[in-house]
């Protein structure tokens, strides 16, 4: 059997039809997945890589950094236990909803099998997606400025709504790498070991 986790670079080996296509890149084991919108907001057309590649990615980086969750930034970053993909996964032209619509089954198929603790959507969009799948919260109308970095429990996940690095004043940023950098410090991953209620000592992790 093939060992996908052991490439970061579209770990699962999706193929899309489009030109430039930019799929998910990081640990296939996360425990955070960053989403981004498309290719032409967050970055990435150039190098295939997620959030890289402009002003706004980049500083997104850094504070994923200061957090603690990404070793290094850069082009590609380093990454553990962080993966980084996007709702559209293609570069060049602004995504109509059409294409959002014939994307969502893969998308949504990266996002069960990554199976991250926490999910890191960045922008509305992004929000909205993760909102109307994994949580009980509306999605009529979601006020980022209000929602950026705060939590939110979602069905099986816990939810960081992240407000467009582009429109971050220097108070976004503290609230967000504050936000990461006091949940690295909790018990995260919410699991429960119903292990004891089986046979044998093996642990058998729910959340």
């Amino acid at each position: 059997m093939k060992n996908v986790t052991a490439r970061q670079h579209n770990p699962f080996g999706f193929d899309a039809p489009c030109e430039p296509f930019v799929p998910g890149y990081g640990d296939a084991n996360a425990h955070f997945h960053v989403i981004g919108d498309h290719p032409g907001i967050h970055g990435g057309a150039v190098s295939g890589v997620p959030f890289t590649g402009n002003a706004a990615s980049e500083r997104l980086q850094r504070a994923l950094v200061t957090a603690g969750l990404l070793r290094e930034a850069g082009d590609p970053p380093t990454v553990e236990k962080t993966y980084l993909s996007y709702l559209y996964m293609c570069g060049g032209d602004p995504p109509t909803e059409t294409d959002y619509d014939d994307f969502e089954p893969l998308f949504d198929t990266e996002l069960r099998a990554i199976t991250a603790h926490v999910l890191l959507p960045v922008g509305e969009r992004a929000t909205r997606h993760v909102f109307a799948n994994t949580t009980a919260e509306p999605t009529d109308s979601i006020d980022m400025d209000a929602r950026h970095a705060t939590e939110v429990v979602g069905s099986g996940w816990l939810v960081y709504p992240i407000k467009e690095p582009a429109e971050w004043t220097d108070d976004d940023e503290t609230a967000l790498v504050d936000a990461l950098t006091a949940l690295l410090e909790t018990d995260y991953r919410r699991e429960a070991d119903l292990g004891r209620f089986m046979p044998g000592e093996d642990p058998y992790l729910v959340r």
